[in-house]
């Protein structure tokens, strides 16, 4: 598994070794003392989720805040995302920029967002199924919410020439200024 910190060095894109040949391929998913050896992270995830979206779906940018924060290791299991996640903890440097990567089938990339971030994802391809797992479980009153649209963030989302399709309660998140974020 090669490892590799983003311009927000806490967030770790994940590229595992895959064994291929004529009859398809093989690669390790996740395996803790892989993680640790290429993360130097040590955490015990204990919930999956999965989520499927149509081409245009983008969800977040979703987070929970302590006692129940989540750290989420995330891939993509069909087709493609655009994966973001938004530091939220006030005393970071980087505190409300974010860092992006496309995950999808083909690549097998899974994105490392420790807790003290928000994340989201908009579905490039006519359907995408993301996996993640959570070092917490889901807790409703500690779930949050941030506008994907926000201003401040200026996230740059891919143009598929379509309006995204976003959820009632995505819609009306607070933006950065007005949302609880973590000391």
């Amino acid at each position: 598994m090669r490892a590799t910190a983003l311009e927000i060095p806490e967030v770790i894109l994940l590229e595992p070794r895959v064994h291929g040949d004529a009859r398809g391929y093989f690669f390790e998913v996740y395996t803790r003392r892989a993680f640790f050896a290429a993360t130097g992270v040590d955490v015990e995830f204990v919930q999956d989720n999965e989520s499927r979206s149509r081409r245009g779906v983008l969800r977040g940018l979703h987070y929970q805040l302590p006692p129940h924060a989540q750290g989420k290791l995330v891939r993509c299991a069909e087709g493609a995302v655009f994966d973001v996640a938004v530091d939220l903890r006030r005393s970071s440097p980087s505190f409300g920029r974010w860092v992006a990567a496309e995950l999808s089938d083909e690549n097998k990339r899974q994105l490392w967002i420790p807790p003290g971030f928000a994340h989201g994802f908009l579905a490039l391809s006519e359907y995408a199924r993301l996996l993640y797992k959570t070092t917490d479980y889901y807790a409703p009153q500690c779930d949050r919410s941030l506008r994907y649209d926000d201003p401040t963030l200026a996230i740059a989302w891919p143009d598929l020439g379509i309006e995204p399709i976003v959820s009632d309660k995505d819609r009306a998140a607070p933006l950065l200024a007005e949302a609880e974020g973590f000391d």
